[in-house]
């Protein structure tokens, strides 16, 4: 009997110490409306407002708002919709799940020494899982400023995405490779106006070799 009022209290006191946060909106530019959790309306947001957990962060055109939960600060880019579907935090931990559905956002994760901060951004395509990085991050691609990311898509497996490198999710739904993504994002394209290149193969030499050249129009 002893061992079972034990365990009781130790699983009482696990719970009593998992508890709920709320984020805040620490500034905003423009248009930027909450729609909080059981509300039928959006209303329009102010710095300093509370931000509940499954709140809804919607913001306009040339619309901003920065959103600081815990240890993590949450810019929502213009023409935004995000949900912060769970804000917990315990002693030493904090778990933050957020749910982009259309537009940008920039995360900062910064744990103070001895915490750990847990945040998971969920999109229709793709889940970037972080402890303590920055990133940006739409519904299809994800660019690492800080730290570590692993992102998946709906299909294949995850990638980890280290800072500088980028990645987005292909057709098939799986999450490119980081160094291809962020090599082609950084080759100049053309000068405006020059025709694509021509594969031209000429005839097989004697010996049975051939010689590959590009040529432009």
């Amino acid at each position: 009997m002893k061992k079972l009022i034990l365990t009781v209290l130790l699983i009482t006191f696990a719970i009593t110490c998992v508890f709920s946060q709320n984020g805040t909106i620490r500034e905003l530019t423009g248009e930027v409306e909450l729609k909080h959790s059981g509300a039928s309306v959006f209303v329009s947001a102010s710095a300093g407002d509370t931000v509940s957990a499954n709140t809804i962060v919607s913001t306009g055109f040339r619309s901003t708002a920065v959103i600081a939960i815990g240890s993590s600060l949450i810019t929502v880019r213009p023409l935004t919709r995000l949900t912060l579907a769970e804000i917990q935090r315990t002693e030493n931990a904090e778990s933050v799940n957020l749910n982009l559905q259309a537009g940008r956002i920039r995360v900062d994760v910064n744990p103070p020494a001895g915490s750990t901060a847990n945040l998971t951004v969920q999109s229709p395509s793709s889940t970037a899982s972080v402890r303590g990085t920055s990133f940006e991050m739409d519904v299809n691609s994800i660019r690492t400023i800080e730290g570590r990311i692993v992102y998946s898509g709906n299909t294949g497996p995850a990638v980890i995405v280290i800072a500088g490198n980028e990645s987005r999710i292909s057709t098939g739904g799986t999450p490119a490779n980081p160094p291809e993504v962020t090599a082609s994002s950084i080759i100049p394209a053309p000068p405006a106006g020059t025709p694509p290149a021509v594969t031209i193969t000429p005839p097989p030499a004697t010996d049975g070799s051939f010689n590959l050249e590009l040529i432009w129009n």
